[in-house]
């Protein structure tokens, strides 16, 4: 048996139960469907903790993304993974809840493609994080407004797909606060 140190996804079929494991780098270049979670974080006014990926990423350098992404390890829960790389990436910890889940497919421009079963978590914390520049370029605190006209004005700027995720985490939010107020 070969010895990797290359990250395993799982993959799932549609109701995301797992069929198997593969080589992250291969699920992406087969456009194979695999579990992945985006973890979004808010401050106390709202504001989206965003992340500039990293430079030397492979895929959607120096785009801005959610707070952070990726995908569960064999046996790992996703709010369980979702901590762990928000700790990875931003250097701080707070408690997570699933908002929901989907399936979406984004192909790159360098041939590889996103085809995940992705669970949205979401977390609040006022605290600044302490990034890992070998993840992340730079962060933000950017209202969902802002985020929302910039997409639309300027979606260059933006990973596939976090607009993809964006625009049903922002419907989410809105109808959570309409059916509280109702």
């Amino acid at each position: 048996m070969q010895a990797t140190n290359e990250e395993q996804v799982i993959l799932v079929d549609e109701n995301d139960r797992a069929i198997g494991l593969m080589p992250k780098l291969e699920a992406h270049e087969k456009a194979m469907l695999h579990r992945a979670f985006s973890v979004f974080i808010l401050n106390s006014k709202g504001e989206l903790l965003l992340q500039q990926r990293a430079a030397h990423k492979y895929h959607s350098p120096l785009l801005w993304t959610n707070t952070c992404c990726s995908h569960q390890r064999h046996g790992e829960q996703s709010i369980e993974a979702g901590m762990r790389r928000l700790r990875e990436e931003m250097g701080f910890e707070v408690p997570l809840k699933e908002l929901f889940s989907f399936i979406y497919k984004a192909p790159f421009d360098n041939g590889l493609t996103e085809h995940e079963f992705d669970h949205v978590l979401i977390g609040y914390s006022d605290e600044l994080p302490v990034i890992n520049p070998e993840e992340v370029a730079d962060f933000q605190y950017r209202s969902l407004e802002y985020i929302q006209k910039d997409i639309t004005d300027r979606p260059e700027r933006y990973t596939v797909w976090f607009k993809i995720i964006f625009e049903r985490f922002y419907t989410h939010l809105k109808n959570e606060v309409y059916a509280r107020k109702g």
